[in-house]
């Protein structure tokens, strides 16, 4: 089997994670116009921005892929030719589509548009991926569920010329790749149209019909009562199984998480990904960098086995906070910041950037941009300036770490 580099494919919220995911190493970005995509609540893109966001990434060599995944209802369907003639226009590089209506109508009116079948089809078998191929699909977005092995089957049996994509890292749904009910049941929140309210992170409890107002917990075990909280997938440290399973891209969750999640992971993805990929060894900097995001415990999906559930809590590891944002800095290392949270001369930060390597400071005087010294800037938003060590790229990040003390 052809051992192949994957493709390093991010996610693009809006357009500050649409930066962010370009500079930090990212071959391709995956984004949504105003409708027909699967994250409702990211920012997403208007008819303008998308072409203003088409021309940035090619301007960067990196190409877009636009969601058009949800599964539309008659009256949407109306709406889908106008919208694929725009992304045709725009110069889109896919189209990543579920439903079979809107695959066909992207043939018809996005036809330059490579198609990528989104992994909401939940292909899991070889025959499966083959008779999208045959359709005219030049690749498919593989079930999340499957393992290293059933997906090594797959790109065995299949065309050669046919691209297989794969998750390998972000968010789990607890359900089969996204198809849920239970959003849509309790909240009114269709998960198949982009606007899942993820109660499968709710706690449960038991309630007697006769006594009514007195929850009794329930226990999978003895860790607690989450039982349909899943893990986060972070497969980092297994990318060259992946590159010898032949799989041709690796994507990164996230549409809706933060800038600085987007930055972070695509980061250390490139470089872990580039250094395999080389026979390197893996500087084990870029493999803790997925440790200093936002994120629940980690697994590795179902690629090696049932990842389990974590029971304790649903809630986010959070060990690092933003403090400020690098918007420019000279070759002597005087660096213009934007404000995000509180920090102050003489803490202990550490600044990680674009190509740029964590490193560890103590915060020197900072300084407004009318000059007036500054021991604590508080105001959100607020531009400064700090000295730096060394010249840093914009759009670096100053961060520190959270302290859980209390104090």
């Amino acid at each position: 089997m052809m051992r192949r580099k994957p493709e390093l494919l991010c996610p693009a919220g809006d357009w500050e994670r649409l930066n962010m995911a370009v500079l930090y190493g990212a071959d391709a970005v995956y984004l949504a116009g105003s409708s027909f995509g699967m994250r409702a609540f990211a920012g997403n893109f208007t008819d303008e921005e998308l072409r203003r966001a088409v021309r940035f990434a090619h301007e960067h060599d990196v190409k877009v892929h636009v969601t058009v995944n949800t599964m539309p209802r008659s009256e949407e369907v109306d709406k889908l030719p106008a919208h694929l003639e725009l992304l045709n226009d725009a110069g889109v590089d896919a189209l990543i589509v579920a439903d079979l209506g809107a695959f066909t109508m992207a043939g018809k009116y996005a036809p330059r548009c490579e198609r990528h079948i989104s992994t909401q089809q939940s292909i899991a078998n070889y025959a499966s991926a083959q008779s999208w191929y045959d359709l005219g699909a030049k690749r498919v977005v593989l079930a999340r569920e499957l393992s290293l092995e059933e997906v090594r089957e797959i790109r065995r049996r299949v065309s050669p010329e046919l691209e297989i994509e794969t998750f390998a890292h972000g968010a789990m749904c607890v359900s089969y790749s996204g198809r849920c009910l239970l959003s849509n049941y309790m909240t009114g929140r269709d998960s198949n149209r982009g606007a899942c309210a993820q109660p499968c992170r709710y706690q449960y409890a038991l309630m007697e019909e006769k006594r009514p107002g007195e929850y009794f917990p329930i226990f999978e075990d003895e860790q607690g009562t989450y039982i349909m909280n899943s893990r986060d997938m972070c497969m980092i440290d297994h990318l060259d199984d992946l590159m010898d399973a032949g799989v041709d891209c690796i994507k990164i969750e996230g549409r809706a998480k933060s800038a600085y999640y987007a930055a972070i992971v695509t980061g250390a993805y490139r470089h872990v990904i580039d250094d395999v990929w080389a026979g390197r060894p893996v500087d084990p900097v870029w493999r803790d960098e997925v440790e200093h995001v936002s994120h629940r415990h980690y697994s590795t999906g179902f690629f090696y086995g049932y990842p389990g559930q974590y029971y304790e809590s649903s809630r986010y590891i959070r060990d690092w906070q933003i403090c400020a944002v690098v918007t420019d800095c000279d070759e002597n290392g005087l660096a213009t910041l934007s404000l995000r949270n509180k920090f102050s001369v003489g803490d202990e930060v550490e600044i990680v950037g674009p190509d740029c390597k964590p490193f560890t400071i103590t915060v020197p005087q900072m300084y407004s941009e009318e000059g007036e010294a500054l021991d604590c800037p508080r105001t959100p938003q607020m531009v400064f300036t700090m000295q730096l060590p060394k010249q840093v790229p914009a759009y670096s990040f100053v961060r520190h770490a959270v302290d859980l003390s209390g104090k």
